[in-house]
């Protein structure tokens, strides 16, 4: 049930978060900012490297040396599918697929292999506090009854 996954994967501490630009721009930064101000441990990730606010920028998965609990993909699905890969090897059981960074195979994968996962939500309208235009956006999906209950 999609509302339990939810749940579960906002009760995770250590987050990583793929596709984290050096730049300061583009949505993976929206989504490692959001996550760090709500208090996550959160892992930026980006095959370039670099840095984000100070902090370095992990190129996989498989670089990262601390716990990871769970994942946030905002890559393109090709690169999601490949994520799930490295998450099953690494023995990570919780996934979250930006809207837009799923696929028909990375779901698949993730259902044929025990692993946690939400898809076609945005983890900024679930972390809170919510605030700005995902609250809006939120409280429209309640009106319509797009949101999980």
């Amino acid at each position: 049930m999609k509302s339990e996954s939810i749940k579960t994967f906002l009760s995770l501490k250590n987050i990583a978060v793929i596709g984290v630009s050096s730049e300061g721009k583009g949505f993976g930064v929206s989504v490692y900012r959001h996550l760090k101000q709500r208090n996550y441990d959160v892992i930026p990730i980006n095959p370039k490297g670099g840095f984000i606010d100070g902090e370095k920028l992990e190129t996989s998965l498989k670089s990262v040396n601390s716990k990871v609990d769970g994942i946030v993909t905002v890559v393109p699905p090709i690169e999601t599918e490949k994520v799930v890969k490295d998450a099953k090897e690494l023995g990570i059981k919780n996934i979250w697929m930006q809207q837009g960074s799923e696929s028909n195979a990375a779901i698949d994968f993730c259902k044929d292999n025990q692993i946690d996962f939400v898809n076609g939500e945005c983890i900024m309208m679930f972390s809170e506090p919510v605030n700005s235009i995902h609250k809006f956006h939120r409280t429209i999906w309640k009106w319509i009854g797009k949101y999980p209950s």
